[in-house]
């Protein structure tokens, strides 16, 4: 069964060019103009990984994101022409799995959602190993409900960030490097993956999680080397 990817772009042109080399590679292809009408597709359409313009009319990709997010995980490339550190926090924070500034090489895009489709896929396949809670003091991670809970209250992660956060405490007191964050996560070697999209991540997860996100209490920077979990 091939994969169906939907690409959501008011620019005609971006579309076509996107199509093209989508549908050379196997893939399944759909189309929409704005975050209304993508909405409209995910409803009737089988849909296995969107990317996603954020500056468009009628529903932008910010907030149709955060709309596809309260009923699916489906994998999320934003694209932007904005590349302020800012403006990314803004796009993965609202869910998106990955951040795309514009203009952008279509190889470079093709490799990004390869890499998307198999972490999903691994995920998806993958057996439950140790199906028991995760507990770190206040922190409780259930890997078969894929729920985060902390202070008794529950936390909503996006799948890479549950991801990242299931690594770290999976292997307490190891230290992890961006690289090998990346490999585990998304199954995929650090090759077009910038630094700072990863370092967004983790900034996200200790907003959701810690009390004092610069004096945290989970995920601790190692200096020059990366982050782990005390054990």
């Amino acid at each position: 069964m091939k994969n169906s990817i939907l690409i959501v772009d008011d620019d005609p042109e971006i579309r076509d060019v996107l199509h093209i080399y989508l549908r050379n590679e196997g893939y399944h292809v759909e189309e929409a103009e704005d975050g209304l009408q993508a909405l409209e597709i995910l409803q009737n359409e089988g849909i296995h990984l969107i990317i996603l313009d954020i500056m468009m009319p009628r529903l932008d990709g910010i907030m149709a994101c955060l709309r596809i997010r309260e009923e699916s995980d489906i994998p999320i490339i934003m694209l932007s022409a904005k590349e302020e550190p800012l403006d990314k926090i803004t796009g993965l924070s609202t869910g998106a799995d990955d951040y795309v500034t514009k203009p952008f090489n279509p190889l470079e895009l093709l490799a990004r959602v390869k890499a998307q489709l198999r972490r999903q896929s691994f995920t998806a396949s993958s057996p439950a190993v140790n199906a028991a809670e995760i507990i770190i003091d206040d922190l409780v991670i259930n890997k078969d409900q894929h729920s985060v809970t902390v202070r008794g209250a529950d936390v909503s992660l996006t799948p890479i960030e549950f991801a990242i956060l299931e690594l770290l405490a999976t292997h307490r007191g190891h230290v992890f490097n961006i690289d090998k964050i990346y490999q585990n996560v998304w199954k995929e070697q650090h090759a077009f993956y910038s630094d700072n999209t990863v370092m967004v991540h983790i900034r996200n997860i200790r907003e959701k999680i810690e009390v004092k996100p610069r004096e945290p209490q989970y995920i601790k920077t190692v200096w020059g080397v990366g982050y782990k979990i005390e054990k």
